[in-house]
């Protein structure tokens, strides 16, 4: 798969090749195709495979781990190979996801069970719409990978994504959950 992840992080879609996969993992195209059906079958698994790679290095629970959550992300999307296929191959997935395994609706779901979580927490404002809110935080997240990549090679995605919480922040959070909440690369990437 991490071959796969490269190709795809280096190629995009379609430009990646199961030949260029099986070169990457020095293995043959049989042994490849044994363990991948098709180049769409192993693209929907990197994609697939993306939430469980983010896992935050410190515990917490509601407004707080959305925010890990979102940063721990922002910080592997700078290394970790799989996370980078996976960004590109989002682009492109109408053409080997269906729809209902739409890789933003997954990360929907993730935020909004930690939206869920902030609203019997009282963490949020009254009213708050939390399925807008999470799917608020999926477009601007990705959008903001999108253009850290242009700009800056995606150096940048961290302090991005910090930003994005400080100006939703105050519309969405009540004054005293949003001052006790905890940004900077320890909550991305530990101590």
């Amino acid at each position: 798969m991490r071959a796969g992840a490269e190709v795809f992080g280096e190629c995009g879609f379609a430009g990646a090749s199961v030949t260029k996969i099986a070169d990457r993992a020095g293995l043959t195209l049989g042994a490849v195709y044994f363990h991948f059906k098709s180049k769409e079958e192993l693209a929907r698994l990197i994609v697939a495979e993306q939430p469980k790679l983010v896992v935050p290095p410190q515990p917490s629970q509601g407004l707080q781990h959305a925010v890990d959550v979102t940063l721990t992300w922002a910080y592997q999307l700078l290394d970790d190979p799989v996370l980078i296929a996976g960004a590109r191959l989002v682009m492109d997935q109408d053409q080997f996801v269906p729809p209902e395994e739409n890789s933003h609706q997954q990360w929907t779901q993730i935020l909004l069970k930690d939206f869920q979580v902030a609203e019997r927490r009282r963490e949020l404002r009254a009213g708050a719409d939390i399925q807008a809110i999470a799917r608020l935080i999926v477009s601007t997240c990705t959008g903001a990978q999108m253009h850290a990549h242009m700009e800056s090679g995606r150096a940048d995605l961290p302090h991005r994504v910090e930003e994005m919480w400080q100006v939703l922040l105050p519309g969405i959070a009540v004054p005293s959950a949003a001052k006790k909440l905890e940004f900077g690369e320890d909550r991305g990437r530990g101590r």
